[in-house]
């Protein structure tokens, strides 16, 4: 272990793919050697940096072209790319890699794809962890790719420093804008394929969600004039320099006015609570319990308990079984 860790600090990108593999590890083993692990890393902080969008609107296709950039400005990136999952078989493609094929032969560049694992809100469980992997390996910036399943895709936001959100132009009532859940999250919203004939199309899309932004509460850790709606093109990479540019002013506000650190707190404290739920819910996958499971579950479908009945019978099961 100790010596995976030093190649970690070391920037070796083996070992990174190792320690990424061990914290998605479920065996019990494996998850004790991945807390000793986390625990062990330097303090070393990254920009972190989460994607979402529709499919199709060219997430992979960007962060290609947007990573590339950074590492020609001798900045190392890393990108943790969660892929779906089928809620048949469990498995995913995990194609990440193939659609960044410069990216994934960049020596400055990672790129780690994940499955969601049925895992809500566009990100796997373990993904906050896989950036601290990385901000301990001595990446400059970690972009967080998401599934891709649109206006819940929230909890990208709660570990990231700035959450971009990639619109495509077009791409059906530009004023949803105005509609709570992943819209007011953003703190950048970028019009991807403003290039050839939809490049009109994009800067009017654009307006409109300039115009819908101005609709949204302003948020206190934001500055006058964000969030903003842009246009890029990941084909052309017009636009790119500039919501880098963007991205970085955000950023260092954020730092001058204390809300930074603020952030990256409350999201700890958020996680905390999230690793917390987790273990009490593994409580439930020992043998005593799915038992105890079954036999209540099988007197809630032939109707002699009721569910929430039922539920408390399990908890008050629970609480006796820890007191013992």
């Amino acid at each position: 272990m100790d010596d995976l860790l030093n190649r970690l600090i070391q920037g070796d990108r083996r070992a990174l793919s190792r320690a990424i593999t061990l914290i998605e590890s479920t065996r019990a083993d494996h998850r004790a050697r991945a807390v000793n692990l986390l625990a062990g890393l330097p303090d070393r902080q990254a920009l972190r940096i989460g994607m979402s969008g529709t499919p199709g609107v060219g997430k992979s296709t960007f962060i290609e072209a947007f990573g590339t950039m950074l590492t020609e400005q001798d900045l190392r990136v890393a990108v943790l790319a969660v892929d779906p999952s089928s809620t048949r078989s469990g498995g995913s493609i995990l194609g990440d890699k193939t659609r960044m094929e410069m990216l994934s032969r960049n020596p400055m560049a990672f790129i780690r794809p994940t499955p969601s694992n049925a895992q809500l809100g566009g990100v796997a469980r373990r993904t906050r962890e896989a950036i601290r992997l990385c901000e301990a390996a001595g990446y400059d910036v970690v972009l967080i790719e998401t599934v891709g399943v649109g206006q819940s895709e929230t909890l990208v936001a709660e570990m990231c420093d700035l959450f971009v959100l990639l619109l495509a132009p077009a791409g059906g009532d530009e004023l949803q804008g105005v509609k709570r859940g992943i819209m007011e999250m953003a703190d950048l919203i970028l019009v991807n394929k403003a290039d050839g004939d939809l490049l009109p199309t994009a800067r009017r899309t654009v307006a409109d969600y300039a115009g819908a932004l101005r609709l949204l509460r302003k948020r206190p850790q934001d500055p006058e004039g964000f969030p903003k709606a842009l246009t890029v093109s990941a084909t052309t990479q017009d636009g790119l320099p500039k919501a880098w540019m963007e991205m970085q002013a955000l950023t260092e506000w954020r730092r001058e006015h204390g809300y930074f650190d603020q952030t990256r707190a409350q999201q700890a404290r958020h996680w905390f609570m999230a690793e917390l739920r987790a273990g009490l819910l593994a409580q439930l996958e020992t043998p005593e319990a799915r038992a105890h499971l079954k036999d209540l579950g099988d007197a809630v479908a032939q109707g002699d308990a009721a569910p929430a009945e039922a539920a408390r019978d399990m908890l008050d099961w629970l609480q006796k079984t820890t007191q013992n």
